[in-house]
């Protein structure tokens, strides 16, 4: 992976390189129905999360990864991070 190459990722692309366990995926959609979040806004927390499960060194993206991608997406519609 390339710096940029994560942000220009496809859908499906998305879906073969960001696979969730049932775990992970029920995270998500119950940030997505609480947050009332869209289906951009799950991709772009997909690719941050893939993003974090790379610097960590780890292959799989877990719930953890997801969590932290969640909280930066809140972070950013908050006006957080400008």
């Amino acid at each position: 992976w390339g710096a940029n190459i994560k942000a220009e990722m496809n859908t499906k692309q998305i879906r073969e390189y960001c696979k969730l366990d049932d775990k992970s995926k029920a995270l998500l959609k119950n940030a997505m129905e609480r947050l009332n979040l869209s289906a951009r806004a799950y991709d772009r927390i997909l690719k941050v999360a893939r993003t974090i499960a790379d610097l960590a060194g780890e292959q799989a993206l877990n719930g953890n990864h997801i969590s932290e991608a969640i909280q930066y997406r809140s972070l950013d519609r908050e006006g957080w991070l400008g």
